[in-house]
């Protein structure tokens, strides 16, 4: 009888805590991002003491951000990628992306980037599925990433869809580890670790893959159900934090399964009268966290938001009241 009931207590509890809302953080400024041409600011870390960001549509480039009274004024760092490794994706998926790349006139199509203690700068290229390290001085190399990242990542139903796959990336501070995240249909968590010159799978490569759709905050008015996602990927304080783009939160996920422990929610800030796109998906594509708080980078792909801007953003939010770790 005691079993029965303690189940039956679960029953009752368990909606309880669905239901519950999660926590709102809160704004602390936001920076239009001048000197970026063509936008489209796809991902966003915090290296040697500034903010750097890339854009889906440029190859050769690493912006620096520097805030200058209410703007972040981007100076670029030129780079020159050498030929990316042989795909491992399937030949449609590679021939969509080639055709796409002749209309962007640009092949690489960055959407994330992160950095080690070191001051490497790891970008991951979602065309190609590879990820290129950009270092503090020398030149750029592409990791080499094992095959069985993206067999294990499609036998996994990830990356079957052509601009659906790789959205951000994230690395220890050692550079020993490196996170990815697959964007959607299906979106997941996968991992690979560093031996010597090389990268492996300890076990699989796949941490978390779900799949499903969601309905976008109630205040998008979108009656649409739009497929889960995730826009990119940090590591802060031995866990992982996933931006996830449609429901507007950040959650705190394990770095060994991407269980999912905590989400907070910015809805409330991103869509203030001012600030929405029209878009009920949302347009948040970068993410890096600290102790302090939350960076944001917005690619709005060159669209205007309710007040008229038109340029990218870098929204930095406060840390929740409690603490990135709090239970």
């Amino acid at each position: 009888m005691r079993g029965i009931l303690s189940l039956l207590g679960l029953f009752l509890i368990a909606p309880l805590w669905a239901s519950e809302a999660p926590e709102q953080l809160r704004l602390e400024a936001e920076y239009p991002v001048a000197g970026m041409p063509d936008g489209n600011l796809s991902g966003l870390a915090y290296c040697d003491g500034e903010l750097q960001v890339v854009s889906d549509r440029i190859d050769d480039r690493i912006f620096h951000l520097t805030p200058v009274g209410g703007l972040m004024q981007a100076k670029a760092e030129p780079f020159i990628a050498p030929p990316p490794p042989p795909s491992n994706l399937p030949w449609g998926v590679r021939a969509r992306g080639q055709l796409l790349s002749l209309v962007r006139g640009n092949e690489l199509d960055f959407e994330g980037i992160s950095c080690d203690s070191l001051g490497n700068r790891y970008l991951v290229s979602e065309t190609h599925a590879a990820v290129l390290q950009v270092p503090r001085a020398g030149e750029p190399n592409w990791l080499l990433l094992p095959d069985a990242l993206v067999r294990q990542a499609r036998a996994s139903g990830m990356l079957l869809n052509f601009n659906a796959l790789l959205e951000g990336i994230a690395v220890d501070l050692a550079g020993e580890r490196l996170w990815l995240a697959a964007e959607r249909e299906r979106r997941g968590l996968m991992v690979v670790k560093k031996q010597q010159t090389s990268w492996r799978c300890v076990g699989s490569c796949v941490l978390f893959t779900e799949g499903g759709t969601e309905l976008p905050p109630a205040p998008s008015g979108s009656e649409r159900q739009i497929a889960r996602d995730f826009s990119d990927v940090a590591f802060f304080n031995d866990k992982l934090f996933t931006l996830e783009r449609l429901a507007h939160r950040i959650c705190r996920r394990t770095p060994g399964k991407g269980v999912v422990e905590r989400c907070w929610s910015f809805v409330e800030e991103a869509m203030a009268d001012t600030r929405g796109y029209g878009m009920p998906f949302g347009v948040a594509e970068g993410l890096w966290i600290d102790a302090r708080g939350a960076w944001i980078g917005l690619d709005n792909g060159g669209k205007a938001r309710a007040d008229g801007e038109r340029r990218p953003i870098v929204w930095r939010f406060s840390a929740p009241k409690d603490g990135w770790g709090a239970k």
